[in-house]
C-alpha cells in the first residue's frame, strides 16, 4: 500500500468537486435539508394540539367529572358541543371532526347505583377517522387511559365505566391512506428524474444540437417523450394498485379522477424535471438539485403520515406542494370516493401541470447557451 498514491488521488478527486460549485452547492444543503424536515417532522410530533369533539348527552355532575380529566390531558383541546346528531358519521365528515366521544345518557345513574350494584356497568362511544392514523391511534390511547383514572374515582377495585370504538370508515385502514401516496410519490420520482436525465445526458452527449438537423420540431419531440413518460406513470400505477389489492385486499375504485390525476401528475412533474435539467448543467449536480426539490414534497406532503403530525408551520408550508394535492386527490377518488373533495384536489394539481410543463416547454431548448 502506497500512502502517497492514495493521498495523490484523494487531492484529485477533492479538486475535481470542488471545481463544480453545483456541486458543492447541492452537498452541503442536502444534509441540511435533511435536518430541517425530520427536525419539523418530530418537533411537530410532540407539540401538535389535538382537538377532541364531546357530546355529553348525560350532563350530570358525573359526566363533568369525565370531562375535566379530558380536559387537564396536556396537547389536548376539548371542545364540548350540544346537538341533536342523528348521523354521527355523517355530522363529523361536515364538520371535519376526526375524533368524537358521545357520553350517552344514564351515565351519572350508572355510577351512582355503581354503589349498590356491583355488576352495573355503561359504556361511553368514541368515534374516530382511521385514515388519519396517527390522530385515531392518540384518540384511542387517551380515552382509554382516562377512563382508567375515572373509574378509579368511581370505584378503585372495579370496571365501571367502558368505551366502544367505532371507526367512522369501517373498511378503510393504514394501507389504503398509504397506496394513494406512493403512487403520487412514485410518478414524481419517475418523472423528475426521468426529465432531469434525459435532458442532461442529452445535452452533454450533444444529441440535442443534432436533433436541430432532424424533420422532428422541438414541440413533436417534447411530445413523444412525454407520452412515454405517462406511460410509465400508468405501469407504476397500476403495479401499486395491483400488489395493493392482492396482497393488502385493499377496495379501489377506478374512475375518471383518478386517470386524469395521474395524467395531470406526470406532466406536472415531468416539466419540473425539465425546468431544473434546463438551469443545472451537469448530471450529477442536476440529481441532487432532483432530490433537494422532492425530497421535502415526499415527507412534508402527507405521503407517509398525516399533516397533524407536524408542526402547524410545516403543515402550511405542506400546501405549498403540489404532491399533497396530488395524494389528497387520489385518496378522495381512489378510496374514500368524496368526489366534491377530489375535484377540489384535481383542480389545484391540474393549474400546478399547466404551469410546470409549459415553462418546462418553454425554457427547454436544443441549442446551446
Amino acid at each position: 500500500m502506497n500512502p502517497k498514491i492514495i493521498l495523490t488521488d484523494f487531492k484529485a478527486s477533492l479538486r475535481t468537486w470542488s471545481r463544480s460549485k453545483g456541486t458543492v452547492f447541492w452537498t452541503i444543503l442536502f444534509p441540511v435539508l435533511l435536518i430541517f424536515i425530520f427536525g419539523a417532522i418530530f418537533t411537530g410530533m410532540d407539540d401538535t394540539t389535538y382537538t377532541m369533539t364531546i357530546l355529553d348527552n348525560d350532563d350530570t355532575f358525573w359526566s363533568q367529572t369525565y370531562i375535566d380529566i379530558l380536559k387537564n390531558i396536556p396537547n389536548l383541546k376539548v371542545v364540548v358541543i350540544d346537538e341533536n346528531i342523528s348521523d354521527i358519521q355523517n355530522y363529523m365528515k361536515k364538520n371535519d371532526i376526526n375524533g368524537l366521544l358521545v357520553i350517552e345518557n344514564g351515565l351519572g345513574d350508572t355510577v351512582q347505583q355503581s354503589y349498590v350494584d356491583e355488576n352495573i356497568s355503561k359504556n361511553i362511544s368514541l368515534y374516530y377517522d382511521p385514515s388519519d392514523t396517527t390522530t385515531a391511534s392518540y384518540y384511542q390511547t387517551i380515552v382509554r387511559s382516562s377512563i382508567q383514572e375515572f373509574n378509579l374515582i368511581i370505584q378503585e377495585d372495579r370496571h365501571v365505566i367502558g368505551v366502544d370504538s367505532f371507526s367512522t370508515l369501517e373498511d378503510y385502514g393504514f394501507m389504503d391512506y398509504f397506496v394513494p401516496g406512493i403512487i403520487g410519490m412514485s410518478i414524481m420520482q419517475l418523472c423528475v428524474y426521468g426529465s432531469i436525465e434525459r435532458n442532461t445526458k442529452y445535452r452533454k452527449d450533444g444529441i440535442l444540437r443534432k436533433l436541430l438537423t432532424t424533420p422532428i420540431t422541438r414541440t413533436e419531440w417534447i411530445l413523444a417523450k412525454m407520452l412515454f413518460m405517462l406511460f410509465l406513470s400508468f405501469i407504476s400505477a397500476t403495479v401499486i394498485i395491483t400488489v395493493g389489492v392482492l396482497v393488502w385486499g385493499m377496495n379501489i375504485t377506478i374512475n375518471l379522477h383518478m386517470i386524469v390525476i395521474i395524467i395531470a401528475n406526470s406532466f406536472l412533474f415531468s416539466g419540473l424535471g425539465m425546468i431544473i435539467g434546463r438551469f443545472v448543467k451537469d448530471a450529477e449536480t442536476a440529481d441532487m438539485a432532483g432530490g433537494a426539490i422532492t425530497f421535502p414534497m415526499m415527507f412534508l406532503a402527507g405521503t407517509f403520515w398525516p399533516l397533524e403530525s407536524l408542526d402547524p408551520i410545516m403543515q402550511n408550508i405542506a400546501h405549498i406542494f403540489p404532491l399533497y394535492y396530488v395524494n389528497e386527490g387520489l385518496r378522495n377518488s381512489m378510496i374514500y370516493l368524496d368526489f366534491d373533495k377530489a375535484t377540489f384536489n384535481l383542480v389545484i394539481v391540474l393549474i400546478f401541470a399547466f404551469v410546470f410543463f409549459i415553462a418546462g416547454v418553454i425554457l427547454t431548448k436544443w441549442k446551446e447557451d
